[in-house]
């Protein structure tokens, strides 16, 4: 953005902050309407983008530079330190730095970005070696591709020698529990955490070693050999079919149905410091997110488009269109419809659902990032701690009020709104019972249970 659109953009925000006001009258003016706000290049960030594009952020007053970051570490601390205001994050990032794994920091969250758009690209070589293990429809490979395809090639990496390696964003992110959900339900070890020994590589025990990559770099560690395969969202899956250097082999759909992505966070004490801007900034993303997915997506062509530009995503436009306009290219010409590969507002996606945060904790004990037992009540205090929908209700309320949206939009706040609806299977069968942390974790085969410490 240029200066002359900031000051553009600024004027014609402090005339619709006149009229805006009288509507909003119940929240009041931002107390800080200067506002930065990072992101990394993913589609998933596309309700920033579109807050900025459709002149939502200018509607509340608020006056938005949108930065893109090197890596989510980088983001995260900028948060903690204040030089960013909030960021589009992993949805596991609030949860890791509130229990303080990693980084100590309480940062909270009451808008989920989006459900979905992962997947899991492996190289070439790769593909040939599992290609065997494949149950086939005619020339096509069925989906969902389970892990216990790609285990023999692991095996045979394992028995020359050779550490079979995998990239995902963060310790903490959606990329790195799917991965290894997907993994340990083919059998195969994707490896444990021992932060209270002072091992924080994700590796011990490891089948498959999973190391850290920024997304954009992935395709290119793929193709120099660093790593034989990743879990990233889009973009970057399908710039490896574009660049004919791997292939997706599933979609984080296909693991688990509308399961949360991303969310926006700030820490806690900026909310209660701004609390205003705080539910100025929700009304932006959830006037966003509905705009993403309004009539059956007839506006992600729009979209595309707006992502397109380096300042947001900056990939290809096809490449992008490939997944955000509801269909996903697998091998190089298997071309599959698939809908829901990003949903931003429909199935109640932006709501900060408490067995979302659950989810994502009950991994972080399977893996050792928990390296100690916790009780139920503990799961449930730290996911309304951190996933605040109480701030969410206020700002959708506010909306209704305003007669921008209508309640048949939103869950229903008298409700507890503990669990997330419209979610399918997990791709092990195993059932996720929410309420019940514990039982869920000792279910598994694979991953530490009970008392267990790796």
């Amino acid at each position: 953005m240029n200066t002359f659109q900031q000051q553009l953009r600024r004027c014609l925000g402090i005339a619709l902050l006149s009229l805006g006001s009288l509507a909003q009258a119940d929240i009041g003016p931002a107390e800080k309407p200067d506002l930065r706000l990072g992101f990394i290049k993913l589609t998933d960030m596309a309700p920033l983008a579109v807050a900025w594009e459709q002149g939502y952020f200018m509607d509340e007053g608020l006056f938005v530079e949108l930065e893109a970051q090197a890596n989510w570490k980088v983001l995260l601390d900028r948060v903690i330190t204040g030089e960013l205001d909030g960021a589009h994050m992993l949805a596991g990032q609030p949860l890791g730095a509130s229990i303080g794994y990693g980084t100590q920091a309480n940062i909270i969250t009451a808008f989920s970005m989006d459900l979905n758009g992962n997947g899991i690209t492996v190289s070439n070589d790769v593909w040939q070696g599992m290609k065997p293990h494949l149950e086939m429809d005619g020339d096509r490979p069925v989906h969902p591709i389970p892990a216990s395809a790609l285990k023999p090639v692991v095996e045979q990496s394992l028995a020359r020698g050779e550490r079979f390696r995998m990239g995902m964003v963060f310790p903490v992110s959606t990329h790195n529990y799917e991965l290894r959900y997907w993994l340990a339900a083919g059998g195969l070890n994707p490896g444990f955490y021992a932060p209270q020994r002072g091992d924080t590589s994700g590796t011990l025990q490891a089948d498959v070693h999973l190391s850290v990559t920024p997304p954009p770099q992935m395709p290119a560690t793929m193709e120099a050999g660093t790593i034989q395969g990743y879990c990233v969202g889009e973009p970057w899956n399908q710039q490896a079919v574009f660049k004919g250097i791997g292939v997706p082999v599933i979609t984080d759909y296909e693991i688990w149905p509308n399961n949360p992505e991303k969310v926006f966070g700030v820490s806690e004490t900026w909310a209660e410091k701004y609390p205003n801007t705080h539910l100025r900034l929700l009304r932006t993303l959830i006037r966003a997110a509905y705009w993403l997915d309004e009539n059956d997506n007839a506006n992600r062509e729009a979209a595309v488009e707006i992502l397109a530009r380096s300042s947001y995503v900056g990939a290809d436009r096809e490449v992008i269109a490939n997944s955000m306009t509801g269909t996903f290219e697998y091998e190089k010409g298997d071309v599959r419809e698939v809908p829901d590969f990003n949903v931003f507002f429909r199935y109640h996606a932006t709501y900060p659902y408490p067995s979302d945060a659950i989810w994502y904790l009950s991994q972080m004990r399977r893996w050792g990032q928990i390296p100690e037992a916790k009780s139920d009540d503990w799961y449930m205090q730290t996911a309304a701690r951190v996933y605040r929908g109480d701030l969410y209700a206020q700002a959708a309320q506010s909306l209704i009020d305003d007669g921008l949206m209508s309640a048949d939009d939103f869950p229903d706040f008298d409700e507890d709104n503990f669990a997330r609806p419209h979610q399918g299977e997990l791709i092990d069968g195993v059932a996720f019972t929410p309420r019940e942390p514990n039982a869920y974790i000792d279910q598994f085969a694979i991953g530490l249970k009970g008392t267990q410490t790796p």
